[in-house]
C-alpha cells in the first residue's frame, strides 16, 4: 500500500497561508494607524483647542472621555467578537470612530467636543482589542511576539507623525482637521476589512447573548472610579458629600456586577479569568503600568508648548526620542521572544527602565535644555516598548483559542482603567494646582483682560515678561512633581511582575474547528504544527487550564483525557 507523503501539499498551502496573513496584517495595521493616529495628532492640538472653545479647565476631560468610552467597551467587543466575530465587529467600531470623528469637527464648544470624544472612544476600544485578538486567532503565541513588535511600532511610527500632523494642521488649516482627517482613514479602514481581511469563522457555537444588565453595571462602576479620580481632592473634598456617594455607588455597582456575571449565560468578562494566576498578576502590571504611562506622557506636549515655548509642531518633534526608542524596543523585544521563546526578565527590567525614566522627568526645571529632556523622555520609551506588549503575549498564551478574544479584552479593559485612572488624576491634580499657583503669582487685575481658562500658547508667548514667567513657571510646578508620584507605582508594578510564571509559548492555533472548515482554518503553513509541537502546547494547555476535560489537535479532533497528542491516529 502506497502511503502519501503528508507533507507534499504544503507548499501551495503555505503560499496561501502567507498571503492571507498578509493581507490580514495590512488591514490591522491601517486600523491601528487610525486609532493611533487620531489620539496623538490630537494632543499637539489641545492647548489651542481648549484655548479656542474657552475651556482650558475641562482638558483633562478631553482625554478623559475618550479613555473612559473605550474602557467600557472593550470587554463588550472582545466578548461579541469571539461569538459572531472579529470582522462584523471591527467594521462597528470604525463606524462609530468615525461618527465621533464628525462630531468633534463640527464641535462649537466644550460640551459637545467631549460627547464627540466619548463617541469616538465607543469605536477606539473596538479597534485596539479587536487588532490584538485578531492576530491571536492566526498566529501562534511562540510566533507572535514578532508581529506585536511590529504592532506597537506602528503605534510608536503615529505617535511620531501624530504631534507633527497636529501641529501642521493647527497652525495651518484648523485644529478641526485634527477629526476630519479620521474620515478618509475610515473609509480606507473600512474597504481594507471588507475586502482584504480573511479569518477563520468563530469557534463558539450557539446564540450569542448579550450580557446587557453585566455591561450596564460595568459601565457604572468604571465610570465612578474615573469620577472619583477627576473630582476627589479639586473639583470636591475627599470627604465631600459627592465623593463619598460616589464611592458607595461604585462599590454598589461592581459588587452587583461580580453576582451578575456568576449567573449570566455569557458574562461580558468572565470571572473564572481570574483563576490564572498569570492572567491576574499581568493584568495587574498592566494597569500599574497604564497609570504611569498615561498620566506621565498625557499632558507633555502641553508643557512642551506653554512651558518651554515650544510650536504645536515642535512639540510634535519633541516626543520623537520616546516613540523612536519606543519603536526600536518593541520591534526587538518581539524577535527575541520569538526566536527565544523567553519573555518574563523583558517586562521586569523594561518596568524598572521606566520608572528611572520618570524620576530624571521629575527633574526637570524651567532652565532644564530641551535635549536633556528628550534624553529622559527617550529612557521612558525603551521601558514602555521592553514591557506592554509582553504583558499582552502572557494573558493569550494563558487560555484556550476559543477565549483569546475575551481574555484579551478583559486585560486590555484592566489596563485602560489604569489609563484613564492616571490621566484622570494627573488632569485634575495639574489643573488645580496650576490655578492655584496662577491666582498666587500672576499680579491682582492680571485676568482681567481675559480668563486664564483662554490661555493659548500664542497668547502666553505674546505676554510681557512679567506675566509671561509666572505662567511658564506654573505650569512646570504644576505638572512636573507629578512624575515623582509615579516611580512607586512603577516599582510596584515590577514587584507584581516577578510572581508571573514563564509558561512555554504555545508554538500552533488550536481550534475547534469542523472538518469542512479546516482548509479556512489552516492559516499557518496549512497545518497545526508537528506532534512534538502538539504534546508540548497540551501540556502548556493542561497547566494554564486543570479543569479542562479533553484536549483540541490539529483540526479540531478531540482525544480523551491522558491521551498523548502524538499517539494520535493520523487524520484521514
Amino acid at each position: 500500500m502506497t502511503r502519501t507523503d503528508p507533507a507534499a501539499p504544503a507548499a501551495p498551502a503555505d503560499a496561501h497561508a502567507r498571503r492571507t496573513l498578509l493581507l490580514l496584517f495590512i488591514t490591522l495595521m491601517v486600523v491601528m494607524l487610525l486609532a493611533s493616529l487620531s489620539q496623538m495628532v490630537l494632543s499637539s492640538a489641545l492647548p489651542t483647542l481648549v484655548g479656542e472653545l474657552g475651556g482650558a479647565e475641562h482638558l483633562a476631560w478631553v482625554i478623559t472621555a475618550y479613555l473612559l468610552a473605550s474602557t467600557i467597551t472593550m470587554p463588550v467587543y472582545g466578548t461579541i467578537s469571539d461569538r459572531v466575530g472579529r470582522k462584523p465587529m471591527l467594521l462597528v467600531a470604525v463606524l462609530l470612530f468615525v461618527v465621533g470623528s464628525v462630531l468633534g469637527g463640527l464641535a462649537t464648544d466644550m460640551t459637545t467636543l467631549i460627547i464627540a470624544r466619548a463617541v469616538q472612544g465607543l469605536g477606539g476600544g473596538g479597534l485596539m482589542v479587536l487588532s490584538q485578538a485578531a492576530i491571536a486567532d492566526v498566529v501562534p503565541a511562540r510566533e507572535r511576539g514578532k508581529y506585536m513588535g511590529v504592532m506597537g511600532g506602528v503605534f510608536a511610527l503615529s505617535s511620531v507623525a501624530g504631534p507633527l500632523l497636529g501641529g501642521f494642521f493647527t497652525e495651518g488649516p484648523g485644529w478641526r482637521w485634527t477629526f476630519w482627517m479620521n474620515v478618509p482613514l475610515g473609509i480606507l479602514s473600512i474597504v481594507a476589512i471588507v475586502v482584504l481581511m480573511r479569518l477563520p469563522r468563530p469557534e463558539q457555537s450557539g446564540k450569542a447573548r448579550i450580557d446587557a444588565l453585566g455591561m450596564a453595571l460595568l459601565a457604572v462602576a468604571t465610570t465612578g472610579v474615573v469620577l472619583i479620580g477627576t473630582w476627589a481632592g479639586s473639583t470636591y473634598a475627599w470627604a465631600s458629600p459627592q465623593i463619598i456617594a460616589l464611592a458607595l455607588g461604585t462599590i454598589v455597582a461592581g459588587t452587583l456586577f461580580v453576582l451578575v456575571e456568576r449567573r449570566a449565560a455569557q458574562p461580558v468578562i468572565p470571572l473564572h479569568l481570574f483563576r490564572s494566576r498569570d492572567f491576574v498578576l499581568a493584568t495587574i502590571a498592566a494597569l500599574l503600568v497604564s497609570v504611569a504611562m498615561f498620566g506621565a506622557i498625557g499632558y507633555l506636549p502641553t508643557y512642551f508648548q506653554m512651558a518651554a515655548g515650544a510650536t504645536a509642531t515642535e512639540a510634535g518633534l519633541l516626543m520623537i526620542p520616546m516613540m523612536g526608542a519606543l519603536l526600536l524596543t518593541s520591534m526587538i523585544t518581539g524577535s527575541v521572544v520569538s526566536r527565544t521563546g523567553r519573555y518574563k526578565l523583558m517586562p521586569v527590567l523594561g518596568t524598572v527602565v521606566l520608572a528611572i525614566g520618570l524620576g530624571l522627568l521629575s527633574t526637570v526645571t524651567v532652565a532644564t535644555p530641551v535635549a536633556l529632556i528628550g534624553v529622559y523622555i527617550g529612557v521612558i520609551g525603551v521601558g514602555l516598548g521592553t514591557s506592554m506588549q509582553i504583558l499582552t503575549l502572557v494573558v493569550q498564551n494563558a487560555f484556550a483559542h476559543r477565549e483569546v478574544g475575551t481574555a484579551t479584552a478583559a486585560h486590555t479593559f484592566f489596563r485602560q482603567v489604569g489609563g484613564s485612572l492616571g490621566s484622570a488624576v494627573v488632569g485634575s491634580v495639574f489643573a488645580a494646582r496650576l490655578a492655584s499657583l496662577l491666582a498666587e503669582r500672576l499680579p491682582e487685575g492680571a485676568d482681567a483682560a481675559g480668563s486664564t481658562s483662554s490661555l493659548t500658547p500664542q497668547l502666553v508667548q505674546s505676554l510681557p515678561e512679567a506675566l509671561r514667567v509666572p505662567i511658564v513657571e506654573s505650569y512646570n510646578e504644576a505638572l512636573i512633581p507629578v512624575f515623582l508620584v509615579m516611580v512607586p507605582i512603577a516599582l510596584l508594578a515590577v514587584v507584581v511582575m516577578l510572581f508571573i510564571r514563564e509558561v512555554p509559548l504555545a508554538t500552533t492555533v488550536e481550534r475547534d474547528i469542523p472538518a469542512e472548515s479546516l482548509a479556512e482554518g489552516q492559516l499557518q503553513g496549512g497545518r497545526y504544527g508537528s506532534a512534538a509541537d502538539r504534546a508540548a502546547d497540551a501540556a502548556r494547555d493542561a497547566d494554564a487550564e486543570p479543569a479542562r476535560s479533553t484536549q483540541l489537535i490539529g483540526g479540531g479532533r478531540r482525544l480523551a483525557p491522558g491521551t498523548d497528542p502524538a499517539d494520535a491516529p493520523a487524520p484521514r
